[in-house]
């Protein structure tokens, strides 16, 4: 679906077919209502934190309405999020506990950096998808957002380094 919208426009996928999983694409990522209760399910059970799957889908959302190639188009929004892995991504892939951020700064920096990163490879780049390269780049960051969120103890001093002779 994301490459008709990419090659033919809007109205060359049926946003309902995608909602319902009648439509082409790699199983488990056609059925955005399917997936979306098995994530209420894990957040239900505490399984998975909101955080990063709502920051994730709000950011992407927001870009491609304010900056994607039909512009304030609400349709073009929705079949962009109902189409791909962004779903499948933003709930199963980008929650995995051991490649995210452990604080809760981190895991919305996170996530809103999945979310630029999805709409600048879909909309600049030249495969339609990006959802899973845009959750590769945002793990190798990780150590990173951790190092700059991470709160300090009180009453801490700072650790001196050792001088090598």
């Amino acid at each position: 679906p994301l490459a008709l919208i990419k090659n033919e426009g809007l109205d060359s996928v049926n946003v309902k077919d995608m909602l319902i999983g009648n439509t082409a694409g790699t199983i488990g990522e056609t059925s955005v209502i399917a997936i979306m209760i098995g994530a209420i399910i894990l957040i239900m059970l505490g399984v998975i934190d909101l955080k990063i799957p709502a920051s994730y889908i709000i950011t992407f959302a927001v870009f491609m309405f304010l900056f994607g190639a039909d512009r304030f188009n609400m349709n073009y929004v929705v079949a962009e999020l109902c189409g791909g892995g962004l779903m499948l991504g933003a709930f199963f892939m980008a929650t995995d506990y051991v490649t995210t951020p452990i604080t809760t700064k981190g895991k919305w920096i996170f996530g809103i950096g999945c979310g630029i990163l999805t709409f600048v490879i879909r909309e600049f780049a030249s495969m339609p998808e990006g959802c899973s390269f845009s959750i590769l780049l945002m793990n190798l960051l990780t150590p990173y957002i951790d190092k700059f969120t991470m709160t300090k103890p009180l009453g801490a001093k700072p650790i001196k380094q050792k001088e090598e002779a």
